[in-house]
């Protein structure tokens, strides 16, 4: 008997490590990701181990509990996902549609993006209420569980070799104006002009354990959910729920939907192409 275990199968074996890891990262960090989606978590933790050649979970889990920097490096590749300015522009569109004119009476309007990562997404929420003319009576709250991409939303700063890629965004999501005129290209770089970031509050929040920090009139969760396993998701979209005012619009991503959640019934349909709800009494 003491044999056989000793000659588990590596499959075995993980079946056994990927929970202790997961515990020792909540323990030790406050990071949860025991209720992300198998699938995707396992494919970027083994791109973790890649990177820093540990050739277990076992060697992940001591490198992670006691060097920061390989933390770092697994936390980077487990909650940076792929953004653009002006991504999916069709979403933008609709926006402009259903959504601004919702905004335009009211006083103050509060936006939150919701695990926003290096802030492109919400550099492109602000052009587009500053063409509205609402950006001055605008706050957008910028949240995400990594300080590292928070550092790089909040420089403005981005490789000039991917204005051209949101350029031609920006002109299919139906901008007003010409791209560049709201970055000046340098040769490190190209910086967002100031008055784009004057109104944007960037806070570290995770989704996973932290609650409602205030009421909004919208709220930006895309491509989010699609990593969370059913239990979380419904988490997720109560904390949603909660945090939203009476009126308020809810935005998904397009593989993400309201459908079989808690919530289901307390939002109306803007736009069920580009999953967009607004919170019903």
């Amino acid at each position: 008997m003491k044999d056989a275990a000793i000659t588990k199968p590596p499959d075995a074996i993980e079946a056994i490590e990927w929970p202790l890891l997961l515990e020792a990262v909540w323990r030790r960090y406050g990071y949860d990701f025991r209720d992300y989606a198998p699938a995707s978590l396992k494919r970027r933790v083994r791109r973790a181990m890649e990177l820093q050649g540990l050739p277990t979970l076992s060697a992940l889990q001591d490198a992670v509990l006691h060097d920061e920097r390989a933390m770092a490096v697994f936390l980077d590749n487990l909650t940076v996902e792929v953004t653009a300015m002006f991504r999916d522009p069709s979403f933008y569109r609709a926006f402009r549609a259903r959504v601004v004119p919702l905004l335009r009476p009211l006083p103050l309007i509060r936006v939150w993006h919701a695990a926003c990562s290096t802030g492109e997404e919400v550099y492109s929420m602000a052009i587009l209420l500053h063409e509205a003319g609402l950006l001055d009576k605008t706050r957008l709250y910028a949240t995400d569980m990594n300080e590292r991409v928070l550092e790089t939303a909040r420089a403005a700063i981005y490789p000039p070799r991917h204005m051209q890629d949101h350029t031609t965004n920006y002109q299919r999501a139906g901008g007003t104006a010409s791209f560049s005129d709201y970055y000046t290209a340098k040769h490190d770089g190209a910086i967002l002009h100031e008055f784009l970031r004057r109104n944007i509050v960037w806070a570290g929040h995770n989704l996973v354990s932290d609650s409602s920090f205030n009421e909004f009139d919208v709220i930006l969760c895309r491509n989010v959910m699609i990593y969370f396993n059913r239990e979380l998701q419904a988490r997720v979209h109560q904390l949603l729920y909660a945090s939203l005012a009476q009126g308020g619009v809810l935005g998904l991503g397009r593989g993400e939907t309201l459908q079989f959640t808690p919530r289901e019934n307390c939002y109306e349909v803007l736009d069920a192409n580009e999953r967009l709800y607004r919170r019903v009494p």
